[in-house]
């Protein structure tokens, strides 16, 4: 029997000794020098390709915006395929597409997510009730992640509205440590540019529920707060994204050595971090 998808996450951040995930969102217009001069057709593989490869002895997940890979069409659905497969199953393999529909659609976005493309996990919406996930909850040894409170400066707009248990997104938490303890399989989204959410988000969800925590990097979250407010009680628990600042760290003809440099700089720095937590 496939282990529970809270299980396998917790083990692969063990094995790996990292919480870092790298956001693999390709932009043509980023692209560094050396890419953009290859035919068009092979900028996107080649581009990707090699951010794989000089970031995994550094990562323990990776996540993959779904429209960064639509844009190019079919062949960014076939590179994207491709690309779950050359990371494998010792890694993460998350698709952001923060699905939000009805249960008999979210099952085609199940099964497309992790039948077809091979991925492990998916992140999703809350908006149209708890009911929309069932078809995901059936399946334990894959995983969703709750947007509870986005990166985004619109997310104050909805996710901090009052309720009579606390700002909505901390509603939303705790409806997701019920279905985490249920299911064996769900996490959540809590963003690095509001540093003050990851006390009370940890508190709520108690240990081993994963929080993914993108906006780290260029959008400039706190990755102190994160990580010191974030981790669970055994240094783990907590999936830290970073995405234009790995894959964009250079221009020049240097730009895998400077991905890969960029992953290993943050896996010490939240090492060092968590090492701190372990010694206060």
């Amino acid at each position: 029997m496939a282990p529970r998808f809270i299980d396998r996450t917790d083990r692969i951040l063990k094995a790996r000794d990292s919480l870092v995930c790298v956001g693999l969102d390709p932009d043509p217009a980023l692209f560094p020098g050396p890419i953009k001069r290859l035919p068009a057709g092979r900028r996107l593989d080649a581009f990707l390709s090699g951010i794989v490869s000089a970031t995994y002895p550094h990562a323990a997940a990776y996540k993959m915006q779904l429209a960064s890979y639509l844009a190019f069409g079919a062949q960014g659905l076939r590179t994207l395929e491709r690309l779950v497969a050359r990371i494998g199953p010792t890694r993460l393999r998350i698709l952001d597409l923060k699905a939000n529909d009805f249960p008999n659609t979210m099952r085609l976005y199940r099964d497309a997510a992790f039948r077809s493309l091979g991925f492990d996990a998916v992140t999703v919406s809350p908006w149209l009730g708890w009911e929309s996930f069932g078809p995901f909850l059936d399946d334990s040894s894959h995983g969703i992640f709750v947007v509870a409170h986005s990166s985004n400066p619109g997310s104050m707009d909805f996710q901090e509205i009052p309720t009579p248990r606390g700002p909505l997104w901390l509603a939303v938490l705790g409806e997701v440590r019920r279905l985490a303890r249920a299911h064996g399989n769900v996490g959540a989204v809590v963003g690095a540019t509001f540093a003050d959410t990851f006390r009370p988000a940890r508190a709520a969800l108690g240990n081993r529920i994963p929080i993914l925590a993108p906006g780290v990097g260029t959008q400039g979250g706190s990755l102190s707060a994160a990580v010191r407010e974030g981790v669970d009680a055994e240094g783990r628990g907590l999936i830290v994204s970073a995405s234009r600042s790995i894959l964009y760290a250079a221009g020049d003809a240097k730009w895998k050595a400077a991905a890969g440099a960029e992953a290993a700089r943050m896996k010490v720095q939240i090492n060092q971090l968590r090492a701190g937590l372990r010694t206060d």
